[in-house]
């Protein structure tokens, strides 16, 4: 059975790295039934099969990231009962009608990077440093590419969940009431 909502096409789940949008999408879909895109996966298949480290975002072409942009809102414009997970869908999202969208943040970097080194098996000052350069060199990147810096600006979400105060399982809740979801 997948979930129909009159008012929303598409979601879109945005977070930083280790926030918990992944996880989150993934809940969604499951619980939705609609179809997942992750760009942070497109990015890393980019990324790995060209021998960039995921920290180095400086390195990997401008093209590749304005065309993964235009794919989402392609997406997001042209279909329907999607869930899209990308550091900057909820940004790629706004002013297309029907997209509900979420920002996923965590505001205790500690629980990220606790995330980090249990999901990815590195070092906690590996994950501090992956978190510090990473972030760096996407934001210059975009900031470049779009000229502006607030892609996480709450104004332009329609539900910011702190994944530091909330578990999987409550964020997961959270967001499918907002959207309307009930499982009768």
């Amino acid at each position: 059975m997948s979930f129909y909502s009159n008012k929303w096409r598409n979601i879109t789940v945005s977070g930083k790295a280790a926030s918990g949008s992944t996880t989150l999408a993934r809940g969604l879909a499951e619980k939705t039934g609609w179809k997942m895109f992750s760009g942070g996966e497109m990015v890393r298949e980019y990324m790995k099969k060209n021998g960039i480290s995921l920290a180095e975002t400086n390195k990997s072409p401008d093209e590749f990231h304005v065309k993964l942009d235009n794919f989402i809102k392609d997406k997001l414009k042209n279909e329907s009962q999607r869930i899209i997970e990308s550091w900057l869908a909820g940004y790629d999202a706004i002013g297309i009608a029907g997209v509900f969208k979420i920002l996923v943040v965590c505001e205790d970097d500690s629980v990220r990077i606790d995330r980090l080194v249990n999901r990815d098996k590195m070092t906690i000052e590996k994950a501090k440093e992956h978190l510090r350069i990473r972030e760096k060199e996407n934001m210059e990147k975009w900031e470049k590419l779009y000229k502006t810096a607030d892609f996480w600006n709450p104004v332009n979400y329609d539900l910011v969940i702190d994944t530091y105060r909330n578990g999987p399982l409550q964020t997961l809740e959270t967001a499918l009431e907002s959207l309307g979801y009930s499982s009768l």
